[in-house]
């Protein structure tokens, strides 16, 4: 099982960047396929970004292609996401979540959660 916790959220101004971390517990961090998801107040979760066990691939939404950057560091069980040219509607909740399954988008198929953190962008 592992165990997610994020950090790194906060205010920033449109045009700021921010970086998040999901720092996991657990010796089989490597092993999962890890991806970042976010939740706007009244909307449903959607997928930001996936990368897979060993950093080698990764995978990005349409609206945070060429702004966001995900990362991992499996030596310290971390991963992270880069934010950058942060813009109004990026603000959300953001969640990082860990799959069993090949690297992907699909909600359903992420079995560990974190509790999320709250980014908010003002205009």
């Amino acid at each position: 099982q592992v165990q997610l916790v994020e950090s790194g959220g906060g205010l920033v101004q449109a045009g700021g960047s921010l970086r998040l971390s999901c720092a996991a517990s657990g010796r089989t961090f490597s092993r999962y396929p890890m991806g970042w998801f976010r939740q706007a107040p009244g909307k449903e979760r959607e997928f930001v970004a996936a990368i897979s066990s060993s950093g080698g691939n990764t995978y990005y939404t349409d609206s945070v292609k060429g702004r966001f950057t995900i990362s991992r560091d499996n030596a310290k069980n971390t991963m992270y996401l880069q934010m950058n040219s942060l813009k109004p509607e990026d603000t959300a909740v953001y969640y990082c979540a860990a799959t069993p399954k090949t690297t992907n988008w699909r909600i359903a198929s992420y079995d560990y959660w974190g509790q999320g953190t709250q980014v908010t962008v003002s205009s």
